[in-house]
């Protein structure tokens, strides 16, 4: 069944949330906050309290048809691994079925406890430091095992085909230019990617994905949210999203970030190359994912400006400023 047939999804109601919680053994009180999430049904259920899970559970409803079972399975090993191994995660919860999903109307559901962080304003140099220690930890487990039914981050999946959707939906007057500084880009990947050093990686690791403890004792930790894009992709995708593409300042904050993540996982700088064009091909896919998801009533309210030449006339100005810096000679 496809998305456009699965109208569940576009009108999925806080009853049928509230059926399925009961069904999985937690008892909601009926109030609730709907949190925002552009791909999957996010809602925040108050319960009665537990001593396990207080008053709180996040339940997730995921978007049909863009993981399998399996692939969403294996997301949810990662993060129960990572868990398991101290590294602070939120990991979904094991309902009454023995899993940590649940299928009901054709989309899947999970849920997970409420985390406990507040997302940092500011990050000084130490912190840096800590965090680029905390994702070398998060791929030194990722690399422990492959992946099996989670896809790899690669040109033609994520490039070429997303470049081919695009064609319908670039503004014609710079249709051209788009397509060229886009192939570029993903001529300069396929040159240079390594897929033998791939590893799972979060796959979206930006600033909005990361939070920091805040216990009344003990150290503050950073840690991570938020895995929806979790895939097999080279590790250097995890640091170009925490970084801007131009801001020469950043570099000593780089450079913190290195310090940490070399203290416990070897790194090859030269991976450091590819920044540039992973956020070009990202800029590629980010179009075709919101294209993909138009005839999703939301989607036109949250890109309104999307159909328009200034929006494309845009992107087309930082494809082609990634394109040229990708063809000068590497200092």
């Amino acid at each position: 069944m496809s998305i456009k047939e699965n109208h569940g999804f576009y009108q999925l109601s806080i009853d049928q949330i509230f059926q399925v919680a009961e069904d999985c053994g937690f008892n909601p009180t009926g109030a609730y906050f709907q949190l925002n999430s552009y791909e999957n049904r996010v809602f925040d259920l108050f319960l009665e309290e537990t001593p396990e899970l207080g008053n709180h559970v996040i339940v997730k409803v995921y978007r049909p048809n863009r993981w399998t079972l399996e692939a969403i399975t294996e997301e949810h090993d990662f993060l129960r691994d990572l868990k398991d191994e101290g590294i602070p995660a939120v990991a979904p919860l094991i309902l009454n079925n023995g899993l940590t999903t649940i299928v009901h109307n054709e989309m899947i559901y999970s849920f997970f406890p409420k985390a406990v962080g507040r997302m940092p304003q500011e990050l000084t140099l130490k912190d840096y430091v800590s965090l680029g220690m905390q994702l070398a930890k998060l791929h030194n487990l990722g690399a422990q095992k492959e992946v099996i039914h989670r896809q790899s981050l690669n040109v033609e999946t994520y490039g070429w085909e997303a470049l081919d959707l695009l064609e319908k939906w670039v503004a014609p007057e710079v249709w051209d230019r788009y397509e060229s500084s886009a192939c570029q880009i993903l001529e300069y990947l396929e040159d240079h990617l390594n897929y033998q050093s791939y590893i799972r990686i979060h796959g979206d690791c930006h600033k909005g994905n990361i939070l920091l403890t805040d216990p009344k004792d003990g150290n503050k930790e950073f840690f991570f949210v938020d895995f929806d894009d979790f895939v097999s992709g080279p590790p250097v995708q995890d640091f170009w999203m925490l970084f801007s593409s131009d801001n020469p300042e950043e570099e000593e904050e780089l450079q913190s970030f290195l310090q940490g993540y070399k203290s416990l996982r070897n790194f090859d700088d030269k991976q450091l190359q590819l920044m540039p064009a992973l956020r070009g091909m990202r800029i590629i896919y980010y179009g075709s994912w919101i294209a993909k998801r138009w005839e999703d009533p939301s989607f036109p309210k949250i890109f309104p400006e999307f159909k328009n030449y200034i929006y494309w006339a845009e992107e087309v100005e930082a494809l082609e400023k990634i394109a040229w810096k990708l063809s000068q000679p590497i200092s």
